[in-house]
Formats: structure tokens, C-alpha cells, sequence
């Protein structure tokens, strides 16, 4: 089969379920990876003859895709902050939105911090800031399967990080931080009509979903958290639910946090929180 071919029939078979662009896009991230095919060598191509091996591979992603399987599970990778991360259903997919969170860390904390990740996950922030020099990172999770995953993740991208099994709704130390972050679970499960079934049915909802009557329950447990184990004048970083920015920054003044602002990501959502402990 020659790739044109191969290329018409993946369209054609993915046509009921995605739109014509994003359908292109999952095409040119499979002939990179399948292929080793740039997307500059993608637009010259067509008379190529793709081996039955290769065709095997794209069949079967085709009836992953139908399914509606994300692409960062079918090929269990993806890029973030000019990384690599392994992925899998053990963890969220890092997202474009939580880089911005990360950048906005990096170019706001210059000195050397002892940094802790809350709900690490694939890792993805706390493997990110542990490569930049000065940040010493600790990393937690409630979850074996996905701090496996981090430290898979750690190891991949060649960082010391130092993981810790636990729920921080009953997480006790004595270590102090000079920064604690978190992107944690924030969306209510009357939010769950609005998401796609990509999301639903692969992420691990324990990542992702909280009670409608109780929302900002996870920021709350932190913050109560970071008042005996971060220093004075040290920053909380969060990654929240646009609907309630206000009532995070409420929050934040309820537990003593000063400086506070809010951040708007890519989209122009208010979708960042940091402040600073104040001196008592």
C-alpha cells in the first residue's frame, strides 16, 4: 500500500467520529512515530510503499481511535515543557494549560527552592521544575500506580525526585518547602455533561472529579497542609477551576496567604492561583 492510500483509508475510517483537521493532526503524530516521518516530509510524500507491519500498526489505531481512546494512550507517550513523558490510564495526560503553570514557576522563582508536588501524577511538574538547576522537588500521590509511572517518567528524563506515598487529607511531616504546587482534582461532577468521551472514559476520575457541594475540597487540605509546612514567605501555586477564582482567593486570604494573584492561561481563562505566606 502506498502511504496516499494508507492516508485516504484512515481519514475515511475516522470521518464518523472526528473532524477533518483533528483527524489530519493524529495522522502526521502517526507517521512521525510509526514512520519516522517529519510533517515536512509528510507533505512530500504520497508514493511511498508502507510495509504490512506499518499498516498493522495504523489499523490498530484506527479501532483505538473509533473507540475514542486518546492518542497520548495509544502511542503511551507524550511531549510537555520540552520533555518526554511516558503516559498511561494510571494518570491525567499532562495538558498544554498546567505547562503555562509550569513556565509561570520557572520564571517567577530564580533561587534555589525545596519544591513539593501535590497530586503528582505522571509527574509532569514536579520532573519539569526538578530539571532546572536549584529546584529540589519532592513529589506526592495518593496513588502506587501513577507514582510508578512518575518515577518511570523521573527516570526517563534523568531526575532525582523524592516520592511519597500518601493523602494529603491525612499527610503529616515535618519537612518544610519554599514552594508547594498543585494541579489537583477541581472539576465538579456536574461539569461531566461538558467533557468528551475521551476524557470520561480513560482518565482516571480520581484525578479529575470532585463533589459539587464541596469543590475547592483538595485546596483546602493543602492549604491547611502548607501552613505548618511551608516557610514564611513561601508561594503555593495552583492550577484551579475557572468558575471559582474568587472563592480561591478567598480562600487563600482565610489562611493568612497575601500577594495573591490570579493568572489567566492560553484561553484567557482564570485558570492560576499563587500568594505568599505571610509573616505572623
Amino acid at each position: 500500500m502506498k502511504l496516499k492510500d494508507l492516508k485516504k483509508d484512515f481519514i475515511t475510517k475516522l470521518a464518523i467520529t472526528y473532524p477533518n483537521e483533528e483527524i489530519l493532526s493524529i495522522f502526521k503524530i502517526l507517521c512521525e512515530e510509526y514512520l519516522n516521518m517529519s510533517p515536512t516530509k509528510l507533505l512530500l510524500a504520497g508514493e511511498e510503499l508502507i510495509d504490512k507491519k506499518q499498516i498493522d500498526m495504523f489499523s490498530k489505531a484506527i479501532i483505538k481511535l473509533l473507540n475514542e481512546e486518546p492518542i497520548q494512550y495509544i502511542l503511551e507517550s507524550t511531549s510537555f515543557y520540552g520533555l518526554e513523558f511516558i503516559c498511561s490510564p494510571s494518570a491525567l495526560i499532562p495538558r498544554p494549560e498546567t505547562e503555562e503553570l509550569v513556565d509561570w514557576i520557572v520564571k517567577s522563582e530564580t533561587n534555589e527552592i525545596k519544591i513539593l508536588d501535590i497530586g503528582t501524577g505522571t509527574g509532569c511538574i514536579s520532573v519539569s521544575l526538578a530539571n532546572r538547576n536549584g529546584f529540589v522537588v519532592d513529589a506526592l500521590d495518593v496513588s502506587s500506580s501513577a507514582l510508578e509511572l512518575a518515577k518511570q517518567n523521573a527516570k526517563k528524563n534523568e531526575v532525582d525526585i523524592n516520592f511519597i506515598e500518601a493523602d494529603i487529607f491525612e499527610y503529616i511531616s515535618n519537612k518544610q518547602y519554599d514552594l508547594i504546587v498543585s494541579n489537583p482534582p477541581y472539576i465538579r461532577n456536574l461539569e461531566k455533561k461538558k467533557m468528551q468521551n475521551n476524557v470520561l472514559n480513560f482518565e482516571p476520575r480520581l484525578a479529575l472529579f470532585v463533589e459539587d457541594d464541596n469543590p475547592l475540597v483538595f485546596y483546602n487540605s493543602i492549604l491547611q497542609f502548607a501552613n505548618s509546612n511551608l516557610y514564611e514567605k513561601g508561594s503555593v501555586y495552583f492550577e484551579i477551576n475557572e468558575n471559582f477564582s474568587r472563592e480561591m482567593e478567598s480562600l487563600l486570604y482565610s489562611y493568612g496567604f497575601t500577594e495573591i494573584e490570579l493568572k489567566k492561561d492560553s484561553f484567557g481563562k482564570n485558570r492560576f492561583i499563587r500568594g505568599l505566606k505571610s509573616l505572623h
